[in-house]
């Protein structure tokens, strides 16, 4: 994956504008000898934005994009005048964009629909000037409000890809093969395992200008959840299809066993993946006879509705596109809206995303702008954002 263009795990570090501080200006005019203050309040910090693009297919341009800093907020001037806020910076994500704490693993946002706006971490609030705190007793104080500090914070993006039917199953099951026959998809096919290194959407035509989208991800082995394999990797994708579609060749010594080591995989990865549809696909069926069909048939699993293909000789594949249309547009199917994202926790990591050394300066705080902490506390306004620490 490191020449690949396809990057679905980033970890940067972004930093939120500290707000600027307020003014002790006193006004000073010829023929006026007891202006008072007049010292304005300070610009607010710039905010750190994730956008959600259909444009965009990767997480790539943020791997040369480490450090995300916002622009501080500038102080305030004479006359009242409000300092500059800082600009804020957008990040343009692809859409199925999850954003997780880089220390805690913490699941934070996500980006589902094109132009999806988060505010990922809060400007500094600007600080009063001078004039809000004149009083009948104090006509002229000599202290204003500092701006409250900016935030910074290290957070991993992961991609998940939309689509309405994952693809499911051991190397050399045939994923690659049937995306490559019903859309106009080109994965790579070759005969040795580990062929797909990663993921590929296509657009399935179904019955006239109806269309859903299939994902094929790399294929995943027994202990994929506990990190062996490439499919851990790439788990992440199938959260967000519609339908799962296990794959299982007919040249398996046992399809029942394998389909149950598919699917405890997927369970232990995320146990919310247990509760979406589920559609069994039998590959490479053109080698089999009527009695062979019917003797593996008998010994297939119940609970899951069962089809079988080949995609070289187009056998079974309009029944497969029925009943994944059929799966996918249950009025029951909401699975994949309301999927729960799991925490991240050591077996997810990327490590050569987690071992990047950030070199971040420090922010500059000048002793000059704190004050006393009762009035500070009284007039900083506690907001809420996604990362409230």
């Amino acid at each position: 994956m490191a020449d690949s263009n396809f990057i679905d795990y980033v970890k940067i570090l972004c930093r939120s504008g500290k707000g600027g501080a307020g003014s002790r200006h006193y006004h000073r005019a010829k023929y006026i000898p007891k202006g008072g203050p007049d010292g304005g309040d300070g610009g607010r910090g710039g905010h750190i934005i994730l956008r959600g693009s259909r444009h965009m297919w990767t997480l790539l341009p943020l791997r040369y994009t480490r450090h995300v800093f916002a622009t501080d907020g500038q102080s305030g001037g004479e006359n009242r005048s409000t300092g500059k806020d800082g600009e804020d910076r957008i990040i343009e994500v692809p859409v199925g964009t999850a954003v997780f704490d880089a220390d805690t693993g913490k699941f934070l946002a996500e980006i589902t629909e094109d132009g999806q706006e988060i505010k990922l971490l809060r400007g500094g609030k600007g600080g009063l000037g001078n004039w809000h705190f004149a009083t009948p007793t104090n006509r002229a104080p000599r202290y204003a409000q500092p701006g409250q500090p900016a935030i910074e914070k290290a957070v991993v993006l992961e991609l998940k890809l939309l689509g309405d039917v994952g693809l499911v199953g051991f190397p050399n099951a045939g994923k690659s093969t049937l995306l490559s026959a019903v859309s106009s998809a080109k994965p790579k096919i070759a005969d040795y395992p580990f062929t797909t290194m990663e993921p590929s959407l296509g657009i399935v035509q179904y019955r006239g200008d109806k269309s859903f989208v299939m994902a094929d991800i790399p294929g995943i082995i027994e202990g994929a959840s506990e990190g062996k394999g490439l499919g851990l990797r790439f788990l992440r994708h199938i959260e967000r299809n519609a339908v799962l579609l296990f794959m299982v060749p007919a040249d398996s010594d046992d399809i029942k066993r394998d389909y149950e080591v598919l699917l405890r995989e997927v369970r232990e990865f995320n146990p919310e993946l247990a509760d979406k549809r589920r559609v069994l696909a039998i590959s490479k069926s053109d080698m089999l006879d009527d009695e062979l069909r019917a003797e593996i048939a008998r010994e297939l699993p119940d609970d899951v509705p069962t089809v079988f293909i080949s995609a070289v000789t187009g056998q079974g594949i309009q029944e497969l596109k029925d009943l994944l249309w059929r799966e996918i547009n249950a009025e029951d199917n909401q699975a994949h809206f309301s999927i729960t994202h799991r925490d991240l926790d050591i077996r997810h990591r990327v490590e050569e995303e987690d071992n990047f050394i950030f070199e971040a300066e420090e922010v500059p705080v000048d002793p000059e702008l704190l004050t006393d902490q009762d009035w500070e506390d009284e007039f900083w306004d506690e907001e809420t954002t996604v990362n409230p620490d």
